[in-house]
């Protein structure tokens, strides 16, 4: 058993991503480039301040594979930029796997969550094509944006799944716990990012 003082985040989806392993030689070296690519993936996408940048960072899990991304980003702790990155990256991959099931919950705990609908940024009605061009437009936004906003956002989104998916008469509420810790991990994050203390 690992004795690693985190864990990685739990994943949405029934077995979402399960076989997934991390098995770095050297924890430390990996997790100082994780950190280190991740700070250069938002603060210098957003300093950049090109349409075609944001593209790229919007499609990077397209291009280069969310396995890749989590080989690099998936142990690192909820209140780091990489730890954010992989749980963002995380949540879009999830939407576009399985569009209809995650609009279903969203439609079911919309009028339930306690968030805002205009920090969800969801159109309504909200079907699957609304929920990807939600999704992409929280990703966008790491470089077109203000990155607490794009985790608050995400944190919104999250929190209205979790709730549909524990209010659905199948729903599964183990799932649905794993999605409001998701929920709970990146509004934390970006409470640390409106402090200047994300890193």
């Amino acid at each position: 058993m690992s004795q690693r003082p985190y864990h990685r985040p739990l994943t949405p989806g029934d077995r979402f991503f399960a076989g997934i392993g991390s098995d770095e030689t050297d924890p430390r070296r990996v997790a100082e480039a994780a950190d280190r690519a991740a700070r250069l993936l938002v603060r210098g996408a957003h300093d950049s301040g090109e349409s075609e940048v944001a593209d790229r960072v919007l499609h990077l899990a397209d291009t280069e594979g969310i396995e890749a991304i989590a080989e690099v980003w998936a142990a690192r702790p909820p209140e780091t930029i990489a730890g954010c990155l992989w749980r963002l990256y995380l949540l879009r991959s999830w939407v576009y796997a399985d569009p209809l099931g995650v609009a279903r919950e969203f439609r079911a705990g919309r009028d339930r969550a306690a968030v805002a609908g205009v920090v969800a940024g969801v159109a309504d009605p909200p079907g699957p094509d609304e929920l990807k061009t939600m999704v992409d437009q929280v990703l966008r936004g790491i470089a077109a944006g203000d990155f607490a906003d794009v985790l608050l956002r995400a944190a919104a989104f999250a929190r209205v799944v979790a709730t549909g998916r524990a209010e659905l008469p199948d729903g599964d509420t183990v799932a649905a716990a794993r999605v409001q810790s998701v929920a709970d991990q990146l509004d934390r994050a970006a409470r640390l990012e409106l402090a200047g203390r994300l890193r």
